[in-house]
């Protein structure tokens, strides 16, 4: 069974940080455009649940989901020497 440390993806600290940056550009403009797209197909909150423009609301969730899926990917890259603060913590793990 792979460790979660098998996720992660170790990349040079250039294309790290090219990562991290268009990622989150583009999650938080996915994210936004989809608002945007759902806010038009429920005119703003008002339309009556029968007047709710079914497909363009989808693809506004659509949208949404979509920039947390690339959030989400971007997040699983790591710079050499980069760890998670658990995997490298000296502190002993019993809380008492």
């Amino acid at each position: 069974m792979p460790d979660a440390g098998d996720r992660d993806v170790v990349v040079p600290l250039r294309l790290y940080k090219t990562v991290v940056v268009f990622s989150t550009l583009i999650a938080a403009g996915s994210v936004v455009a989809g608002f945007l797209v759902l806010d038009a197909a429920t005119k703003a909150g008002r339309a009556a649940p029968s007047a709710v423009n079914g497909p363009v609301a989808l693809l506004g969730l659509g949208f949404i989901a979509a920039g947390a899926a690339v959030f989400a990917y971007g997040a699983r890259f790591r710079a050499p020497g980069m760890g998670k603060a658990k995997d490298e913590s000296d502190e002993p793990t019993d809380d008492g």
